[in-house]
């Protein structure tokens, strides 16, 4: 990791504060409402909580080895020589981010053979992408992190393909009511997904130093508060609203 000013170093500091802050907020939110729900969708609000509670844990120990690798004595600071962790985020998105597509699906109320296939399958190439993409990420040399990334970007453009044209006539048999809420989730997954690749590649199109260390740690962590917490608030509406509309009429249940 390259060296940071101190104003980079509080910069990163207080986006890390601030998710910490984000992630323990709607997990509580999300948890102490569950119970608003019906009961087919409280599995979904589960999960979303359980994501934003590991992304907390994970956001204090990256925090932890933040302010571990660095000294700050009035407008001076210095490497302690203790490396930056970069794993801690990895092994965050290789637990939540199968967790949130499983989440979107589960709300959806699909068939269980339709849940089970898709919740599998997505899950599967959300762990490999996630695995394929950390050699890159360690990586100081360009045409390393090149290759990495475009090797977790087969998997990626795939999870993309399936949210847009694999889930598209789920979308469409979900209740009026919640349709536009559901097509929401599934474009804000897609948009705040779109941000990470494009993070990652920071290093090898003009960022250098510790603007390069800025602008990645900044930016994957303003893409986790939107994929999780975000995106966590957007599920429990989801399912309040569908538990709402199931009040008044018979269940929906989504067929492909």
């Amino acid at each position: 990791m390259h060296e940071v000013t101190v104003s980079q170093y509080e910069l990163v500091y207080n986006f890390f504060s601030f998710t910490i802050a984000a992630m323990g907020a709607t997990t509580l939110f999300l948890w102490l409402n569950r119970s608003s729900v019906a009961a087919p969708y409280r599995n979904a609000v589960t999960i979303s909580g359980l994501v934003t509670a590991i992304a907390l844990y994970h956001y204090l120990r990256i925090t932890q080895s933040w302010t571990g690798s660095f000294t700050v004595i009035n407008d001076t600071i210095t490497s302690t020589g203790f490396r930056f962790n970069d794993a801690y985020r990895y092994v965050d998105w290789l637990l939540t981010v199968p967790l949130l597509l499983i989440e979107l699906i589960l709300v959806m109320r699909l068939s269980r053979v339709e849940t089970l296939s898709k919740s599998i399958r997505l899950g599967s190439l959300a762990a490999l992408m996630i695995i394929l993409g950390y050699p890159g990420e360690v990586s100081q040399n360009s045409g390393t992190r090149w290759l990495w990334w475009g090797l977790a970007m087969i998997p990626f453009l795939w999870i993309v393909f399936e949210l847009f044209v694999g889930l598209k006539t789920s979308v469409e048999s979900q209740p009026q009511e919640v349709r536009g809420l559901v097509n929401g989730a599934r474009l804000l997954t897609v948009a705040s997904w779109c941000f990470y690749p494009v993070v990652f590649v920071f290093p090898m199109i003009g960022f250098t130093g510790g603007a390069a260390t800025t602008a990645v740690q900044v930016g994957y962590t303003i893409s986790d508060i939107v994929a999780k917490a975000v995106l966590g608030i957007i599920v429990y509406a989801i399912a309040l609203r569908k538990s709402q509309y199931e009040k008044s009429g018979e269940p929906v249940l989504a067929t492909v």
